[in-house]
């Protein structure tokens, strides 16, 4: 992928996943075979409270990342899911402790942090912008969709509005099989070493979906241009009621024609004055997401 001039491999990534180690259904190496066979390239094991040794596991040609769901109390009474990525396989949940106390305790142990769907938890945009550190959210959570709040999109924004520069993954959260393959994250890195793998989740250079795929994100003279999968809508969400819609679903009034798009273009000079972000989001025919994180302009 053409990833701001860079030709970077695309890594099919499952960033939060449980196994029988805690409360998921299926053994570990189950759950290595399962998301081997369906193409993907990393996987992540993130039980609650609990570390795999990943390195012992056969990984069957994926990049296993040794993390943990940590869950310190948070505000109201309403306990954290953190998601923390880049663990060793020896860390110990830091229990009892606050968010605050798990996330540094991640970075400590050279992991990283993210905020896993909040919308689900009952946190607000200010109760996660009480955690420093962390590098974003889960903007979709497959196993969050059953009482319908999967999606953190208004979150993140109102994260962003904010001013905090947080990006997001989609995951499927597995703990059935009902829950697999429904939120990916693709990882574009030089090679899917943990050290590749977790340097591009640092510096921001993957992307969420559902679904549709980017094949360029590129910004140049001006311009910033993205080329995907067909879609037929494509939006750069910006800062507060900002946005250019290059392609909406009847967006001439009900009935008009819906053409699927593969290509678009904004001209940052049209919004230089009224943000400082853009975000592609898109969605295909079957209502599938995929989400860019924000490129600062």
């Amino acid at each position: 992928m053409n990833f701001f001039g860079q030709e970077l491999n695309e890594y099919k990534a499952a960033l939060h996943t449980h196994s029988t180690t805690s409360d998921g259904r299926m053994e570990p190496d189950k759950v290595i075979q399962v998301y081997a066979d369906a193409g993907y390239d990393v996987l992540a094991f993130t039980d609650h409270r609990k570390s795999n040794p990943v390195s012992t596991y056969n990984s069957r040609g994926m990049t296993l990342i040794s993390g943990m769901e940590l869950h310190p109390d948070g505000p109201r009474g309403i306990m954290w899911h953190i998601l923390g990525l880049g663990l060793p396989e020896d860390f110990i949940y830091p229990d009892p402790a606050t968010g605050q106390d798990a996330v540094d305790a991640v970075a400590a142990a050279g992991g990283i942090s993210f905020c896993a769907h909040p919308y689900w938890c009952g946190f607000s945009s200010a109760d996660v912008a009480q955690l420093k550190g962390i590098q974003g959210i889960e903007v979709y959570n497959t196993s969050t969709r059953y009482i319908g709040k999967a999606y953190n999109m208004q979150c993140w924004d109102e994260l962003l509005n904010a001013g905090f520069r947080y990006n997001a993954l989609a995951v499927d959260d597995m703990h059935w099989e009902h829950d697999l393959f429904k939120g990916f994250t693709v990882i574009l890195a030089a090679d899917k070493s943990p050290e590749s793998i977790l340097d591009a989740l640092r510096k921001g250079a993957f992307y969420a979906s559902q679904g549709p795929r980017f094949s360029r994100i590129t910004l140049e003279n001006g311009i910033l241009t993205a080329d995907f999968t067909p879609v037929l809508n494509a939006i750069g969400m910006m800062r507060n009621s900002r946005a250019h819609c290059q392609n909406i679903v009847d967006a001439m009034g009900p009935g008009s024609e819906n053409k699927e798009i593969t290509h678009m273009e904004i001209p940052i000079s049209r919004f230089a004055d009224k943000t400082d972000f853009i975000r592609i989001q898109l969605q295909d025919t079957a209502g599938r997401y995929a989400w860019s994180n924000p490129i600062y302009i």
